[in-house]
């Protein structure tokens, strides 16, 4: 959604002629923008905000119900609070000038750079979102991130980020322990006789099998198994080989790397996405499950003020401004939908060993 709001006290027939077209490329532009999608459409829950920021409150979970005789009352079960995360909304902008000689020129046709200029502006504005989404997700192991001239929070309702070997679950009065959402170990390959390391798809396929466990078997905030399934596989875009392996195996229908015609239970059961600017110096992924992201609010991005677009004329220079502005907020309600994965023999600082 785009806003367009004018200042008025101005008659000028150049800007008369060149506002619609301008108007009508930049929804055009953002039209095709929203149909093709990004991270922040693919991997976070994209909602509306009314407030200066959002409060995301985690609870235990009821007791299951308990048989009592004839006229006794119902044992009486309490909701408490376990955690809370708050996220802020930030505000952004971007302008850009259309100089009086090009308006000038617009008496005989938009300018072909006054064109280009407009497209990359509501391209400006998504790839904003996007990369928002992006550097939010793939910094998580640090509590915080500095991106487009702003600190990012990426701790989630425990205080830790979002991938920790140190969860919290449970509260004071209930049962509560730690858990982790970040590992390591030898998940694409392991060495053979010779002391090489060998990349393998059948290694890979049986430790997708564990992580998909692991994260399955995330605690609620009573301790007991959440049972969400893994759906999706993030990969950086500077790892060819991983790449492959992870693809190989999703996308066949037989268990790759024996003789024995063996199904493989991994097929179909993965959506596969490549971050290309995520370039990280080793192996690592991030499996999700799609449905405990949108059920526990994982990734959660909040659309407070859409894209407003103002213009007006620089009585000065008789240029013509378009100033853009808009305000939401990005973060994680919890870490239960997803964790992070790296392909090391060596120990990752803040990861759990995942055979350990």
């Amino acid at each position: 959604m785009i806003i367009y709001s004018k200042s008025g006290g101005f008659n000028n027939a150049a800007i008369g002629r060149l506002e619609t077209p301008i108007k009508m490329i930049i929804e055009h532009e953002s039209d095709l923008q929203k149909k093709v999608g990004g991270v922040c459409d693919w991997l976070f829950n994209v909602e509306k905000s009314q407030r200066f920021g959002e409060t995301i409150i985690g609870g235990n979970e009821f007791d299951i119900f308990r048989a009592a005789a004839e006229g006794e009352a119902a044992e009486t079960d309490t909701i408490m609070e376990t955690y809370s995360k708050f996220i802020e909304h930030i505000q952004f902008m971007k302008e850009f000038t259309i100089t009086a000689e090009m308006m000038e020129d617009a008496n005989y046709g938009v300018a072909a750079d006054a064109k280009h200029r407009a497209e990359n502006f509501a391209r400006a504005y998504y790839k904003t979102i996007n990369k928002i989404c992006e550097k939010a997700l793939v910094n998580a192991t640090n509590a915080s991130a500095i991106y487009a001239n702003t600190t990012l929070d990426l701790t989630t309702g425990d205080g830790k980020p979002l991938f920790s070997s140190s969860h919290k679950w449970g509260s004071s009065s209930t049962t509560s322990g730690t858990q982790s959402n970040f590992f390591f170990g030898d998940i694409l390959g392991s060495y053979n006789e010779y002391g090489d390391r060998v990349y393998t798809t059948d290694r890979f396929e049986e430790m997708l099998y564990v992580l998909a466990g692991k994260l399955r078997n995330m605690r609620d905030e009573n301790g007991l198994p959440l049972g969400y399934s893994a759906d999706t596989i993030i990969l950086p875009g500077n790892q060819p080989k991983m790449e492959s392996i992870v693809k190989k195996v999703c996308g066949s229908a037989g268990s790759l790397g024996n003789g024995y015609n063996d199904i493989n239970l991994h097929y179909g059961n993965w959506n596969v996405i490549v971050i290309p600017s995520w370039s990280p110096s080793d192996m690592r992924f991030i499996i999700m499950s799609s449905e405990a992201n949108k059920n526990l609010c994982g990734n959660m991005f909040f659309n407070r003020v859409p894209l407003t677009v103002t213009n007006w004329v620089d009585h000065h220079t008789g240029n013509y401004i378009w100033n853009g502005r808009c305000r939401f907020g990005v973060g994680f309600g919890t870490y239960k939908h997803i964790l992070l994965a790296v392909d090391s023999d060596n120990e990752i600082a803040g990861a759990t060993a995942i055979e350990g």
